[in-house]
């Protein structure tokens, strides 16, 4: 089994990127040959800045590293250090409908968000990702609930090029993790937790410290009544109650029984103090792995020479199918 992933350069991760994606990583190096690297390209489609955006790659490696990714178990590397990407990138465009991107549901969100300019490339956005995946002919693709429609296309495209041009490429499976796959914000239940659309008492940030996250789920809003139950007209409580369920590797049926007739105040106290220690090992590691810049940009550039082993071939064996550039040797 191959494993890939993609993570966004922003140092500010939140504990939906941590239950829903960074704690997948970590334990797909025991499941399979894991891949996975920071997208810086994919930053460059909205607004930012240069020097911000060189610094967020290195504080995004060093909270993977803090969490457990081991270079030794994983391929890891820097997106934006293989030229690999953004070819395929263009060569996959040609089986990419235009009616399929203009459905995206986070191009609609993103590019709402734009006042100055919605760039062609946050539109071409899901494409790049689909290139990610395909040059290392992934079967699986480890992501939160919101990725899931990103992932079918990755499919699509895939099966799309395979029927024209013969079968070159490997259709992926999406693997989200069974609790905790759509973490919500703690303010406002109806809206996913997010580091730039959240609000600031609602998004629990992994390098917040203890008492910060103590206090955000103290003043997390809750619902009428006083049952420790899930339903749809208990948004607030169910997403404490998938938290705690995450975070514990439990079922959310356990913590309903657990917590059966003990109120909201003990409740949201027993979730933060359990996120606390979730969290605390990699709050713990990450200031001096984050120190040391040199070493994050050595584990960056061999990640991206071990990625471009791999993700070379590919590119070659599709320009071959595709009738693009020079003929191969022996092709």
């Amino acid at each position: 089994m191959r494993i890939f992933s993609g993570i966004q350069p922003t140092g500010r991760k939140h504990l939906g990127n941590y239950i829903g994606a960074i704690r997948q990583y970590v334990a797909g190096q025991d499941r399979g040959e894991a891949i996975y690297c920071i997208v810086d390209l994919h930053a460059i489609t909205v607004a930012y800045e240069p020097a911000a955006l060189r610094r967020s790659v290195y504080d995004t490696a060093a909270i993977l590293l803090a969490a457990g990714l081991d270079p030794s178990r994983c391929i890891f590397f820097r997106q934006g250090d293989l030229t690999e990407h953004p070819e395929l990138c263009w060569l996959l465009s040609s089986v990419t409908a235009y009616g399929e991107l203009t459905r995206m549901t986070q191009f609609k969100e993103k590019s709402g968000q734009q006042r100055e300019l919605v760039s062609a490339g946050l539109f071409f956005y899901p494409v790049l990702q689909v290139a990610d995946v395909l040059a290392y002919r992934a079967t699986e693709v480890p992501v939160g609930e919101d990725q899931r429609q990103h992932v079918e296309l990755m499919r699509d495209v895939a099966e799309r090029f395979n029927a024209r041009f013969g079968d070159v490429l490997v259709a992926p499976e999406v693997r989200t993790p069974a609790v905790g796959a759509r973490i919500m914000d703690l303010q406002f239940p109806d809206r996913k937790m997010s580091t730039t659309g959240g609000s600031p008492q609602g998004t629990v940030h992994v390098l917040d410290e203890p008492e910060v996250v103590i206090k955000k789920f103290r003043s997390a809003v809750t619902d009428s009544g006083s049952d420790v139950r899930r339903g749809p007209d208990k948004p607030g409580i169910s997403n404490l109650i998938e938290i705690l369920a995450a975070v514990r590797e439990i079922s959310p049926e356990e913590v309903e029984r657990e917590f059966d007739g003990s109120g909201y105040g003990a409740f949201k106290q027993a979730v933060g103090d359990a996120v606390v220690d979730c969290l605390a090992p990699v709050r713990e590691r990450y200031d001096p792995i984050r120190a040391d810049e040199r070493t994050i940009e050595g584990t960056l550039v061999e990640g991206a020479e071990k990625a471009r082993a791999i993700a070379s071939p590919t590119l070659a064996e599709v320009r071959e199918a595709m009738g693009v550039g020079p003929v191969r040797p022996g092709g």
